[in-house]
Parts: structure tokens; C-alpha cells; sequence
């Protein structure tokens, strides 16, 4: 590696830390601002992470700029309603008969209210008591991930789709963005594909396999760029991963042949009393179907947030020590962005092993499924 791509990458490494720094720094001036309060850091990494109603950019004293996303909820009172997030002044207004929570249990959720602005209530009975609970209606809002779950299936979608118009007709040396995804398809292919399924049966799985893979990917560098569109916790959100591995379930299970069952409910080899009259091996089989995708879904889950907890705890502890002195957060900044930069690098390479480890396991279960009786 020569000098000048070494100073190019320190350069890009750079302009991503003090990026996020700029807008910890916003996030931080908005908060300090609004709520004239100690800076509750706890608050500020959950506001981060977390799902939300409008894409904050930055901010500025007091001029916040953000990208209003659409609302679309369904109330029994008030029928369909569609309109835009900024209609709710970043939860300080009621708009509609609703209004956005911006702290409590509710925090982040659109909940009905009355024509005094006070939560509309309903009575209902819990455990022998009357309990008064919030009434929030049917939320089919686009939220922050949502919009980042669009934007990044039409960027694989156009990468792909160009690089697949490349194969028709002459075929040429790869070039470009080709050469570049050539060898990751190559990589699924060779090493995780064949391998745990077998040389005859890869095939059929390779479109999922593939997928599930440069939808993580992408979705995990993407991630880990703060500007817009980037930013967005979307594999660090339960939700996506729990489809991801509610898909992976499914394969497995539909394309499982005789000898997968049979392995599970009356596994060869096993000596009798582990199997009757008290079905333990079965049972223990039984909950490993269902043990397998919740490890997948909570595995990525949990790395991927763990990540962005762990960078912003290091811009945290700027502002935790500047509060006790402003040289001391001085000090600190040097010793907090040198191990955030270590921290975005290790993320690059976990954006990689993430989804290698998702797509590996997910093939490993579908060669499981489909083994053949030896």
C-alpha cells in the first residue's frame, strides 16, 4: 500500500469520525437546549439506535434540520389519516386527534388524544383490576428504518441488476463495480454454499443465500456511515432480524426431507430410555428447530448494536468530562476519537463477519435439512 492510498483511507476514516463527532455534538446542543438539563447520555445512545418518526440531520442552536416521514395511522374514531411527521413540531404539538410521545413507556409511539390535548384513556380489567391504558391507534407509519430498508434494497437492486445485464451477450473481463461483487458472489458460492449443502443441491439455495447476505452487508456499512441516507440502526433492529431468521426457519423446514424428521423425533443411535416413555432427546430436537433462528436473529441483533453503543459511549465520555471541566473534555476527546476509530475500523470488518456468520449458519441448516441417509 503506497503512501497516498494510506493517507487517502486515514482521510475517509477521519471525515466519518468527525461526522458522527458533529452530529453527537447536535444531538447534544438539541437536548442541552430543549430540556436544560444534565446531558442524559443513556437517552442520547437509545435516540441513536432506536427506530424514529423523522430523519434528524443536524443542528445548530436553534435550527434543527430533519426529514419529515410520513404518518399513516388507522384510529376507530378518526378512520385512516396520512400526514407528515412534522405536523407534530418534534412532539411538542397534538395534530389530528394524535400525538408523538417523546418520553415514558411510550416514548417514540403516536397515542390518540382528546380535544384538551390530555391522552384519550380506556378502562380495561387486568389480573381483577381496573387499569387505564392509552389508547394508541394501528401505525403503518414510514418510519427512519423503513425508508433505510428502501433505499438499500434499490441500491442492491441497481447493483445487481447492472451487474447481471454485464453477462448477457459477449462475455468480457470483469471491470469495475463487477470485478468488485464478482468475488463476494464467488465467496457464498465456493466456500459457504457448496461446502455446507452439498455440490448437487447448492444451487437451488444460492438466490436466498446470496440475498441474505448482501442485504446485511449493505445494510451494515451503511450503518455505519452518519450522514444521510446512512445512520440507520436497520440489522440492529429485532424486527428485520427476526424476518431474516422467520425466512431461514422456513426453508429449512419446508425443503426438510424424511431423514431430517426422523433424526428428530426418533434419532438413530440414541439408547431407548432417552426416548421413552419420557420423550427427552424428541423434545430436546424439537426446541433446537426453534432455538436455531432465534440464535440467528439475536446474534446479529445484538452485535450490530452492541457496535454503535460502544462508538457512542466513547463520544459520550467527551461531554461526561467536559460537564466536570472543559479542559479535561478537551484532554479526554484525543483518548475518546483514537479508540473510536479503532472501534469503526473492528465494525468494518464485523459488518463482513455478521453477515458471513448469518448466511454460513442459514446454509448450514439447509445441507441439515436435505442430508441424505448414509
Amino acid at each position: 500500500m503506497n503512501k497516498f492510498t494510506l493517507a487517502k483511507y486515514i482521510a475517509i476514516i477521519l471525515f466519518f469520525v468527525l461526522s458522527v463527532n458533529n452530529n453527537l455534538f447536535a444531538e447534544e446542543e438539541k437536548n442541552e437546549h430543549e430540556a436544560k438539563k444534565k446531558l442524559d447520555v443513556g437517552a442520547l445512545i437509545m435516540d441513536h439506535v432506536l427506530d424514529s418518526h423523522e430523519w434528524h440531520i443536524l443542528s445548530y442552536n436553534d435550527f434543527h434540520l430533519s426529514v419529515p416521514l410520513p404518518i399513516i395511522v388507522y384510529s376507530q374514531a378518526s378512520g385512516l389519516n396520512v400526514f407528515m411527521s412534522s405536523k407534530f413540531h418534534h412532539g411538542h404539538e397534538a395534530y389530528k386527534g394524535f400525538a408523538l410521545a417523546t418520553e415514558g413507556a411510550l416514548k417514540g409511539k403516536i397515542y390518540e388524544v382528546n380535544e384538551d390535548g390530555t391522552p384519550k384513556t380506556v378502562t380495561i380489567e387486568k389480573k381483577g383490576e381496573q387499569i387505564e391504558e392509552t389508547v394508541l391507534p394501528l401505525d403503518f407509519s414510514i418510519t427512519k428504518n423503513v425508508v433505510a430498508l428502501f433505499f438499500s434494497l434499490a441500491l442492491i437492486l441497481w447493483i445487481f441488476i447492472s451487474i447481471a445485464n454485464k453477462y448477457k451477450g459477449v462475455q468480457k473481463a470483469p471491470t469495475g463495480l463487477q470485478n468488485a461483487i464478482e468475488p463476494l458472489i464467488l465467496f457464498i458460492r465456493d466456500d459457504i454454499a457448496k461446502p455446507a449443502i452439498g455440490a448437487k443441491k447448492y444451487e437451488k439455495y444460492m438466490p436466498y443465500l446470496l440475498t441474505v447476505f448482501m442485504f446485511i452487508f449493505f445494510n451494515n456499512l451503511l450503518g455505519l456511515i452518519p450522514i444521510f441516507p446512512g445512520g440507520a440502526n436497520l440489522t440492529g433492529n429485532i424486527s428485520i432480524t427476526f424476518v431474516l431468521a422467520i425466512f431461514t426457519f422456513i426453508i429449512t423446514t419446508r425443503n426438510a426431507n424424511k431423514n431430517y424428521w426422523v433424526h428428530i423425533f426418533n434419532a438413530p443411535g440414541v439408547p431407548w430410555w432417552l426416548k421413552y416413555p419420557i420423550p427427552l432427546m424428541p423434545l430436546v430436537e424439537v426446541i433446537g428447530v426453534f432455538t436455531k433462528p432465534f440464535v440467528l436473529m439475536v446474534r446479529l441483533f445484538a452485535n450490530i448494536t452492541a457496535g454503535h453503543i460502544i462508538v457512542l459511549g466513547f463520544f459520550s465520555l467527551i461531554f461526561i468530562f467536559g460537564e466536570m471541566s472543559v479542559g479535561v473534555g478537551y484532554g479526554i476527546s484525543i483518548v475518546s476519537i483514537a479508540f473510536t476509530i479503532f472501534m469503526s475500523v473492528l465494525e468494518l470488518l464485523v459488518a463482513f463477519i455478521q453477515a458471513y456468520v448469518f448466511t454460513l449458519l442459514s446454509a448450514l441448516y439447509f445441507g441439515m435439512a436435505t442430508e441424505e441417509h448414509h
